[in-house]
């Protein structure tokens, strides 16, 4: 028998967290989480503590997404354009495919890297009692106005009832988007066993310069691209969000 000890578990060697009795310093209200709650943290924990991340931060032109969708809203019965969050969904395929190692999966030892031939996309959805992710599949085969409709009965569902595994299962990246709160970057931590995820701030206005050399006014998106470094290096990260950029402004994206 071996004289070498096993080595101790992820965490043994922490600090204890530290237990304070806060009524001791005024008054306070406990509030137990929610069953999402504390799956969440418990699996955001894992992943940030045992996944090496790095945030990539750049922005994108959508000055032309925005009024392909103006036009798509004055053509549709309802006059409603597919949201801006299908586009970008529809816009990492191609990413993607270009860059495939972000359309992967470490195997449990952590020697073999599972690449996927197909694209799931994950949608971060804010309900009531919590943080989940939805997974539209097959967003290659799918148009935007296809993906827009699935985020939206994500959505639904997800604030109604709640979204059975099923739904949340399969992703190949996620999506995590504060668009229409605020912000200017954050860091997403990335929904394993994924290797990356984008998040999304909101857009603004900022000045240009033309071809001819006069300003122009163009409506940039800021994106934070968070990646497990063990599998992805910050060049391809950096070529990854330049290719986002690149798609955002492609005709047949645009199109619809």
């Amino acid at each position: 028998m071996s004289d070498q000890a096993a080595p101790k578990p992820f965490g043994a060697n922490f600090p204890a967290w530290p237990e304070i009795d806060f009524a001791a310093f005024g008054e306070v209200a406990v509030e137990p989480l929610s069953r999402i709650q504390g799956l969440t943290a418990a699996f955001l924990s894992r992943n940030w503590a045992t996944i090496p991340h790095v945030t990539h931060h750049d922005e994108a032109d959508i000055t032309a997404l925005e009024r392909a969708r103006g036009e798509l809203a004055g053509r549709s019965e309802g006059g409603k354009a597919p949201t801006q969050l299908a586009f970008f969904a529809k816009a990492l395929v191609a990413c993607l495919k270009e860059f495939p190692r972000f359309n992967a999966s470490l195997d449990l030892s952590g020697t073999k890297l599972i690449l996927k031939k197909y694209f799931h996309i994950g949608i971060a959805i804010d309900t009531p009692k919590g943080l989940v992710v939805g997974v539209v599949r097959d967003c290659d085969r799918k148009s935007v106005a296809e993906i827009a409709a699935d985020i939206l009965a994500l959505s639904q569902k997800a604030r109604a009832r709640g979204l059975p595994m099923s739904d949340m299962e399969g992703g190949c990246m996620s999506i995590s988007s504060l668009g229409g709160i605020g912000g200017t970057g954050f860091t997403p931590i990335i929904n394993a066993p994924e290797v990356a995820i984008l998040g999304i701030t909101r857009s603004e206005w900022k000045p240009a310069r033309g071809d001819a050399g006069q300003i122009e006014w163009r409506l940039k998106v800021p994106f934070s691209l968070s990646y497990d470094h063990r599998v992805i290096n910050g060049s391809d990260a950096a070529r990854f969000l330049r290719k986002l950029d690149a798609q955002l402004q492609d005709a047949a994206l645009l199109a619809g």
